[in-house]
C-alpha cells in the first residue's frame, strides 16, 4: 500500500509518497497553484504511483488552500482525505495553553522527532527548529509532550521586508557570504542574515537548556535548514522531511487506534 502525505504551508505544498516506511517520492508546488483547478489537478494526476495510492493524510496551516485541495483530491482519488486535527490527531500530548492554536505541522514534527531521536533509556527534551515562512522553535519533553515554543519571521520573509522597506538595500540571492565581515552591501546582507540566524539559533538553544536544566537534542528541518546549520554550532541533526515522516507515523498510529 502507498500513502500520500501532504503538507500545506503558506508558501508551498509538499507531497510525499510512502511505500511502507520508505519515502519514495517528494514533490513541491507553490501554494497559490491550489487555486488553479486545472493546474493543481494536473499536478496531482502526474504524481508517480498515483494508481497505487490507497489513502491520503494532510497537514495544513492554510484553511482556504486546504478546502481547494480537498475538492481536487476527492475528484482524483474518489476518496475523502484525512485532515490532521479534524479526522485524526497527532499522537503527542499537547500542553499548549490553547491547544487549537498550535500548527498541526509543529505537532507532527514532534511526533517524528520523538520517534527518531528519543529511543531507549537516555531520553531528553527535544528542540525542533523549522525554517519555513516562519522560523519556529518547538520543545518536546522526554515523555512525548508538546510543551510550547517560539515563533520568528522566516529568513526569506525578513529579507523581503528589509529590501522593501530600505530603499538603498538591493534584493539578493541567499547564499554563503565570502566572510563574516562583508566588503560590499550584498555580502554584508548575506552575512548578517545567515550569521544572524545562526547566532539566534545558538542563543535560543542555550536558553532552552538553561530553562529545563538539560541540553536538548536539536533537530532542524525546513528548506533552509541545511544552509543555516552551517552557521549554528547547536544544530547537529538536519531532517528535511520531518513533517512528512510525522504525517506517516500519525496515519499509522491513528489507524491502529481505530482498529
Amino acid at each position: 500500500m502507498m500513502l500520500l502525505v501532504i503538507d500545506i504551508g503558506n508558501t508551498s505544498i509538499t507531497f510525499g509518497i510512502f511505500s511502507g516506511k520508505k519515502l519514495i517520492e517528494e514533490r513541491k508546488i507553490p501554494t497559490k497553484i491550489a487555486y488553479s483547478l486545472r493546474e493543481c489537478t494536473t499536478e496531482i494526476y502526474n504524481l508517480p504511483h498515483r494508481s497505487k495510492i490507497k489513502d491520503t493524510i494532510i497537514s495544513s496551516v492554510a484553511p482556504d488552500t486546504l478546502l481547494q485541495l480537498e475538492k481536487i483530491l476527492k475528484r482524483v482519488f474518489k476518496k475523502r482525505p484525512l485532515v490532521l486535527g479534524r479526522d485524526i490527531k497527532a499522537p503527542i500530548k499537547n500542553l499548549y495553553k490553547y491547544p487549537e492554536q498550535v500548527g498541526q505541522d509543529r505537532l507532527v514534527n514532534g511526533v517524528a522527532a520523538y520517534a527518531l531521536y528519543n529511543r531507549g533509556s537516555k531520553k531528553r527534551p527535544l528542540l525542533i527548529i523549522d525554517f519555513g515562512t516562519a522560523v519556529t522553535f518547538d520543545v518536546i519533553s522526554k515523555d512525548n509532550e508538546y510543551l510550547g515554543g517560539l515563533i520568528f519571521p522566516g529568513i526569506r520573509l525578513s529579507l523581503e521586508n528589509l529590501s522593501r522597506r530600505a530603499a538603498l538595500l538591493p534584493k539578493i540571492e541567499i547564499k554563503r557570504p565570502k566572510s563574516l565581515v562583508g566588503k560590499d552591501t550584498k555580502e554584508s546582507m548575506r552575512s548578517g542574515l545567515l550569521n544572524g540566524y545562526g547566532s539566534l539559533c545558538d542563543g535560543i538553544v542555550k536558553r532552552v537548556g538553561s530553562l529545563y536544566k538539560v541540553k536538548p537534542e536539536v533537530i532542524a528541518t525546513g528548506g533552509d535548514a541545511p544552509l543555516i546549520a552551517k552557521y549554528a554550532n547547536s544544530i547537529k541533526k538536519v531532517e528535511p522531511n520531518l513533517t512528512l515522516k510525522g504525517l506517516r507515523l500519525t496515519y499509522e498510529r491513528g489507524k491502529t487506534l481505530e482498529e
